[in-house]
């Protein structure tokens, strides 16, 4: 399996190590967030890991599509509506996996925002990217 792809010459990271990347990274900060907050519950190691596959998922299907749609009201705010596209998510997982994945109240769930964010930046910009420019040479 080959770390990095050339698709007309450019370059991008195997879509496998890709995903596993950022679910690691989600899995670091749920379980973090977890241990961190009280306002914020995970019944167990399996639904967290459950709750990560489905943020995933979320966030490669449905989050682009929000984040087109909340574009004029991103911009007004100076990207500070863009945490509450992540809340959102973390919401409608909240809502799939009920009792076993919870958020009470709504500043622990922008916290959780806040800190996937911050995650899906350092992934990006600490990991994927000098790995890309690296075989780019």
């Amino acid at each position: 399996m080959k770390l990095i792809i050339k698709d007309k010459n450019v370059y991008r990271i195997n879509k496998f190590i890709d995903s596993l990347l950022y679910i690691f990274g989600y899995t670091l900060v749920l379980f973090l967030v977890d241990m961190i907050f009280n306002s914020f519950d995970i019944d167990n190691y399996w639904f967290g890991l459950l709750a990560v596959i489905i943020i995933y998922i979320l966030n490669k299907t449905i989050k682009p599509i929000i984040v087109k749609l909340t574009l004029p009201i991103t911009a007004l705010t100076l990207g500070l509506f863009y945490p509450f596209i992540n809340l959102f998510i973390l919401k409608i997982v909240d809502f799939i996996l009920n009792d076993h994945f919870q958020i009470y109240g709504i500043v622990s769930g922008i916290l959780i925002a806040i800190f996937i964010s911050i995650m899906n930046f350092f992934v990006e910009e600490l990991v994927i990217k000098p790995i890309i420019r690296r075989c780019d040479k």
